[in-house]
């Protein structure tokens, strides 16, 4: 942890704080003691635990000068770990609390009045603050913004004596851990000033849900009115993707400054399912079903459609040639099937695309039309919000920045935080819920945990807590409603590396950084993830593609949406230009070759590929993208694809993190299944055809999705049964 991810504290008034050791050297700052008190236990005394007196409240309360922790009541060791529990949530009530406080779950206890009104907030809390104090040795540069002179990443064995000696087990640790959060970075950035980005509230984000899933909804009228067909399964999700990539507006989810105005991910998707979704066949009966529907449903579609003579003649004459075969021939093979349906596909294909062509861009143009419609009345609403609040937007004074280099920090807002609407939580079993006017999230206890670590580490603007619930609320809100509500629905979009993998990577190649991720998903503290607005107060360094970094070692795990792998391949090769220090990035991306998509095309040949390796498909696994909330059993699945692995590094980041033999061997054995049992990703319906999700699990769903430009046979799309996870 470092200083820049804590904002100055202010005690009460009957506080005094006065630092002790030299000037050039702050410590943990603590409390004088005005009045004289009665002596603590040993034991207290040696956890860093001291006996104040509050000048406001005229009675004594007691303060930890390592944790900057403070309670009414006489501390009990080894009632609160600050460490695994930042709130307390867990802990366990104090004896004489018991009778009093036997009503209250989750750990918790009544405030006293005075206690409410100095939080001054529905949602406050106490956040400990830890100081680490700075050796003398600590080099400027590079240099944090937030403390200038003072290296902010600095992990020494000063910091582990700066905690209470023997420190007890809180009563709740999660079984498993998925992140290491103690992994200081070594990301080296150019100084940037705040984000303009307007400040989250859960008002707005409930209007955003809102609009965001009636765009859904009319996203699936337009294809069943005008197409016949269901939408392709994660278009819409990966649709929102591949705007994001162009879009210029100023909403953090939904597009609405884009050109052209059709996307050319969604119109692919769509026309790919016309005229009829073709799945994926295992018996021959299914085979001879499925191309019968396609003759019809071709036919139909030629006839209804205002097409040329020419086309009328073709497809009409394939259709009936195709009905005679199947009248005639009822010894043929499931193989004669397919092939049978893919000569059709070649003949009738290109004129019922032409046919379809303008029907189909007009529903991309809508959805966005309305999308941008969506995006001006969540803006305006937002400014009003504002505005009550007496916030100002336009006349907020811009940040000098200075040109220097500094280790990366997680993203900041220019324009203040508006006070926050209370966000009730409670707990059910292992799962921590969230609820704002009757919405509620989820989010299993773990992961809760998580947030709470991370929001201590990087939020600098609420350091009681008091807007950490309605904060942790719009960040679930934001990634539920983006993914959609149906079952494995965005699970791809999400999913990660596993553990393993990540550590062998740090250990092997310094890697410290995520480029594609999110809080509830990262293994590090640093990362970028897709809302800077929100995921900055949980340690988001903003979008991958803006992210500009000089020197470090990064992985990047992509989104399978083919135009965001072609941004991203283009930003990675600019920033190994222009850059002399050591620069190193670790790709993920799946080995389709039938055809391969550009994105692994161009850094296949790139001048800074150093080294490549492929991950057999199911001998190796990832992290569900559900995970923050799915059960344990199914936090892991195996890949059904291969995963292509590719070195991209200048000279500077070859000759410090060079793939060498030993270590790329060290990377595969990470990759490996483990001993335990793997769930295989998806439904039975789904096909491994789709292109634009994740290995495995992540495709759950969405792999009869035609998203892609495969235009091969069924035949080949076909894949071995998978079990529903």
């Amino acid at each position: 942890m470092t200083s820049e991810n804590h904002g100055t504290e202010k005690g009460d008034s009957g506080m005094v704080m006065s630092p002790t050791g030299s000037s050039s050297q702050p410590h943990p700052l603590t409390p004088s003691t005005s009045k004289p008190i009665q002596e603590l236990p040993d034991e207290l005394i040696q956890a860093g635990w001291a006996k104040c007196w509050s000048k406001r409240e005229n009675r004594p309360y007691y303060f930890n000068r390592f944790t900057n922790q403070s309670l009414w009541e006489m501390p009990v060791l080894g009632q609160h770990d600050v460490i695994s529990d930042p709130l307390g949530l867990n802990a366990a009530p104090a004896s004489g609390e018991g009778t009093v406080d036997a009503g209250l779950g989750n750990g918790q206890r009544k405030r006293r009045p005075s206690e409410e009104t100095f939080q001054g907030g529905p949602n406050s809390f106490k956040r400990p603050k830890v100081e680490i104090p700075v050796t003398p040795t600590t080099p400027t540069i590079p240099i944090s913004p937030s403390t200038p002179g003072v290296k902010p990443w600095n992990s020494t064995t000063d910091d582990k004596q700066a905690q209470p000696s023997t420190p007890a087990p809180a009563p709740y640790r999660p079984s498993v851990i998925y992140w290491d959060l103690d992994i200081q970075t070594n990301a080296v950035i150019k100084e940037r000033a705040p984000y303009s980005y307007l400040p989250p509230h859960p008002e707005i984000e409930l209007q955003r849900a809102q609009l965001t899933t009636k765009l859904r909804q009319h996203y699936h009228e337009l294809c069943s009115q005008r197409e016949g067909i269901e939408p392709p399964r994660e278009s819409f999700n990966r649709w929102l993707l591949e705007r994001k990539v162009v879009d210029k507006g100023v909403d953090p989810l939904l597009p609405s400054e884009c050109d052209p105005a059709v996307s050319p991910s969604m119109f692919r998707e769509v026309m790919n399912d016309i005229p009829i979704r073709l799945s994926r066949i295992k018996y021959k009966e299914e085979a001879r079903k499925l191309l019968f529907k396609y003759a019809e449903a071709a036919k139909k579609m030629i006839e209804s459609r205002n097409a040329t003579p020419d086309s009328r003649k073709v497809v009409k004459w394939n259709v009936e040639d195709t009905m005679n075969w199947l009248r005639r021939d009822h010894s043929a093979s499931k193989e004669d099937y397919m092939d049978r349906l893919e000569h059709l596909r070649k003949q009738c294909g290109p004129h019922v695309a032409a046919v379809a062509k303008d029907s189909v861009e007009g529903i991309c143009s809508k959805i966005y039309h309305i999308s941008a419609e969506y995006v001006r009345r969540i803006r305006q609403a937002h400014l009003n919000l504002l505005k009550e609040c007496n916030i100002a937007v336009d006349g907020v004074e811009s940040t000098e920045v200075q040109d220097r280099l500094v280790y990366c920090f997680p993203v900041r807002l220019s324009i203040p935080s508006p006070p926050q609407p209370r966000v009730e939580l409670h707990f059910e079993n292992d799962i921590a819920c969230l609820r704002y006017k009757g919405e509620m999230v989820k989010v299993n206890r773990g992961h809760f945990n998580k947030l709470e670590l991370l929001y201590r580490y990087s939020c600098i603007d609420d350091p009681r807590f008091e807007k950490f619930l309605s904060r942790v609320w719009c960040l679930i809100k934001r990634y539920q409603v983006m993914f959609g509500s149906g079952v494995n629905d965005g699970t791809g979009l999400q999913g990660a590396l596993p553990v393993p993998v990540f550590e062998a990577l740090n250990k092997q190649f310094g890697v410290s950084f995520e480029c594609f991720a999110s809080p509830l998903n990262c293994y590090f503290k640093q990362f970028c993830s897709a809302f800077p607005d929100i995921d900055g107060f949980f340690g988001s360094r903003g979008p991958f593609l803006s992210f500009c970094p000089v020197s470090g070692s990064f992985e990047a795990n992509p989104p399978f949406c083919e135009e965001l792998m072609d941004a991203m391949v283009t930003h990675f090769e600019e920033l190994l230009e222009n850059s002399t220090e050591p620069l190193s990035f670790i790709i993920f991306v799946p080995e389709w070759r039938d055809p391969p998509t550009p994105a692994l095309t161009r850094m296949e040949n790139s001048q800074f590929r150093r080294h490549q390796m492929t991950v057999p498909a199911f001998e190796h696994e990832y992290r569900c993208g559900s995970q923050h909330i799915c059960k344990r059993e199914e936090v892991y699945y195996k890949a059904i694809h291969g995963t292509a692995v590719i070195f991209l590094q200048n000279n500077a980041g070859f000759a410090k993190w060079e793939p060498s033999t030993e270590r790329t061997q060290e990377l595969l054995a990470a990759f490996k299944v483990s001993g335990r049992s793997l769930s295989s990703p998806g439904p039975s319906s789904a096909s491994a055809g789709d292109r634009d999700s994740k290995p495995g699990h992540e495709r759950s769903g969405s792999l009869d999705a035609p998203g892609s430009r495969d235009n091969s046979s069924p035949v080949d799309k076909t894949a071995p049964e998978l079990a529903n996870v």
